[in-house]
């Protein structure tokens, strides 16, 4: 994108078939030759760096983007300039959909980390799904998990004091995390203490509290941005109302 070239992105031959994070992404249960039809659309996968805006609000709608290396944010600005993060994504997760409803971008997007996306053009996606039932069927299923992910989004901030916020976070984490093949008790968080009190609609220092009273329960240890799951069943346990399995 324009506003990116600058900062010298590399870019990459990509391939959907060889990619680590084939059964996590668009791809999923798509035949060989379906992959490999999928695969012409992604001319070149590219990097993004820590810090880095993969796309800001107001931008038009032209890729969207699966996250193949690295981690990312998502928010908006307030009128008096406050961010409002509005949602975190690890590989194999589509960054853009906030754009396909109005044809522009709703959000910003930022690398947390040294990032690589492979960006996926949005027209010919639309005319290869047509062509693909199986592909439409993935992309219908990619929006109706993020229509769910926000009505778990409001619950929480609805029904959830401030500690099952935070637990119900890291449960979140922990489970995308094993299933990319990480440890479910031990991580590294990518984001900052205010970039996940903007999430959860908290302050900073009700974070800070949060993590002494998980820690004092014995559930989480939290050291600078290590994250050591003591008590996962107990965890669990905190989070009142999440009967659902956390997306």
């Amino acid at each position: 994108m324009p506003e990116t070239r600058p900062l010298q992105i590399q870019y990459l031959k990509a391939a959907c078939s060889t990619c680590s994070v084939l059964e996590l992404c668009l791809p999923i249960g798509l035949t060989g030759p379906e992959v490999e039809r999928l695969d012409t659309l992604i001319v070149q996968r590219f990097k993004v760096k820590k810090g880095t805006a993969l796309y800001r609000a107001g931008d038009p709608l032209r890729s969207l983007y699966a996250v193949r290396i690295g981690s990312f944010k998502t928010c908006v600005l307030s009128v008096d300039g406050r961010e409002q993060v509005t949602g975190f994504q690890m590989p194999g997760e589509i960054l853009g959909l906030d754009a396909i409803s109005t044809d522009l971008h709703a959000c910003n997007a930022f690398a947390l980390e040294d990032s690589e996306v492979c960006p996926i053009h949005f027209a010919h996606l639309e005319k290869l799904a047509q062509e693909l039932p199986s592909l439409q069927h993935n992309l219908n299923k990619i929006l109706s998990r993020e229509i769910v992910r926000d009505h778990d989004m409001l619950m929480m901030l609805g029904n959830m004091n401030s500690d099952e916020r935070l637990a119900a976070f890291l449960l979140n984490l922990s489970q995308r995390l094993n299933m990319r093949g990480y440890s479910s008790k031990d991580f590294v968080l990518k984001m900052r203490r205010e970039e996940i009190g903007s999430y959860l609609g908290l302050r900073l220092e009700t974070i800070c509290r949060g993590i002494a009273h998980l820690r004092d329960r014995g559930l989480v240890e939290i050291a600078g941005r290590n994250v050591n799951i003591q008590d996962m069943e107990g965890l669990k346990q905190l989070v009142v109302g999440c009967h659902r399995p956390l997306r």
